[in-house]
């Protein structure tokens, strides 16, 4: 039993830089911590929801989708229980509903931690919107 709070999108220009956090809690977290992932995914009005950045909790390993690699960082602070996504150069193709996600996941391989089954729980999202 997972719960995630997000928190950071707002409004920006093409160019500027927002950060998004995400904050898990609950009992299954905490006690298989090193084994879960975060990560984060989006998605635009009329199209399907596509991964953007995870991060493996215990190994620190993380991926990008090849849209966002050279802009976006995804980070985590273990103590807090919290993942950043700090996403910079923000284009107007980034708008969309920003989703955080967590899982247990063995490994940590590419295709577990990108894939959207890997995880079972999801915030509510947060909206991201670059203007040109």
């Amino acid at each position: 039993q997972v719960q995630l709070v997000e928190s950071g999108g707002g409004l920006v220009q093409a160019g500027g830089s927002l950060r998004l956090s995400c904050t898990a809690s609950g009992r299954t977290f905490s006690r298989y911590f090193n084994s879960y992932a975060m990560g984060w995914f989006r998605q635009a009005p009329g199209k399907e929801r596509e991964f953007v950045a995870t991060i493996k909790l215990g190994a620190g390993v993380t991926y990008y989708a090849d849209s966002v690699k050279g802009r976006f960082t995804i980070s985590r602070d273990n103590a807090e229980n919290t993942v950043y996504l700090q996403m910079n150069s923000l284009k107007p193709e980034d708008t969309a509903v920003y989703h955080c996600a967590a899982g247990v996941v063995s490994g940590s391989s590419y295709g577990a931690l990108t894939s959207s089954r890997t995880y079972d729980y999801w915030g509510q999202g947060t909206q991201v919107t670059v203007s040109s």
